[in-house]
């Protein structure tokens, strides 16, 4: 039987992403990266708040029930998620206006990995950074677009992609501090399964989901890398995958609709809209980051 997710919020985002359930408020987050705007909604799609930036932001880590860290094209900000305030806690690539952030996860330690991307996309001038307790170290440079940002559930592997090499890589990690301790090697070659990776998530049985951009899917690959089971989408722009709800089985997926020519956007009016199927398999909850 073919699985097939359901629209949940037409909310036709140019670009969402960074989607991530929040336990405490027992909503889910996520982006329009190219609107600047984040919005929070219960599990069963009821949009409670919105949030316009004057800077792009792709990603967010949970301080507390009233504060996120915030990803954007400056630097990591600390963002009051009641009065709207901002504090800037550290520069990221400040210098180089070119670029913005992307795909960016927080390991069990409590450590961000951030990745960063030029905003016109193709030249490989971005990388991944390491932020933890107040300091950040690049860790991946050289690359286009980061994405695929996650992590074992014991956090001794991380994985990660270049979108455009359609290679899933995997290497260990320091599972106390969030920090590569070995090479980058092979996860999974996915030249030929449909579409481009794009976000990813592990779930509790140390299983990854890929969105793929381009391929109106989310594959769940097991721990060796073979394709264990499809969801279909039904838009082709499938961003970034986030499990949440009350028993984190409820798998939600942002998408986008950035580019389409007129008639892709006719068959595919929910484009940009998050999308989600109930499983029977849960995902993890949301680590802190450690400030």
């Amino acid at each position: 039987m073919t699985e097939t997710a359901k629209l949940l919020v037409d909310s036709q985002c140019a670009l969402g992403e960074g989607p991530f359930w929040h336990a405490g408020r027992q909503q889910l987050f996520w982006f329009d990266i190219n609107n600047k705007t984040l919005f929070a909604a219960t599990a069963e799609g009821e949009v409670q708040n919105k949030w316009h930036f004057d800077e792009i932001v792709a990603a967010a880590a949970i301080v507390d029930d009233e504060t996120l860290a915030l990803a954007t094209e400056t630097g990591l900000k600390r963002f009051d998620l009641k009065s709207g305030d901002t504090e800037h806690l550290i520069d990221i690539e400040r210098d180089v206006p070119a670029n913005r952030t992307n795909d960016s996860r927080v390991h069990p330690s409590g450590a961000f990995w951030i990745g960063t991307m030029v905003k016109d996309e193709g030249p490989k001038d971005g990388g991944v950074y390491h932020y933890r307790a107040g300091k950040l170290t690049k860790i991946i440079a050289n690359a286009a677009i980061p994405n695929a940002t996650c992590f074992s559930p014991d956090g001794r592997t991380a994985y990660w992609t270049d979108t455009p090499d359609q290679k899933i890589l995997k290497c260990a990690v320091d599972p106390e501090t969030g920090l590569p301790a070995g090479e980058w090697e092979l996860f999974a070659d996915v030249t030929d399964h449909r579409g481009y990776p794009d976000g990813a998530v592990v779930d509790s049985e140390g299983f990854l989901w890929n969105a793929r951009w381009g391929g109106s899917c989310v594959i769940r690959y097991a721990p060796d890398g073979t394709i264990d089971r499809i969801v279909e989408v039904p838009v082709s722009q499938v961003t970034c995958p986030a499990f949440g709800g009350k028993d984190l089985k409820r798998l939600f997926l942002t998408t986008a609709n950035k580019n389409m020519p007129a008639e892709q956007l006719a068959a595919e009016k929910v484009a940009g809209g998050v999308f989600y199927i109930d499983l029977d398999i849960a995902g993890l909850p949301e680590t802190k980051i450690k400030l």
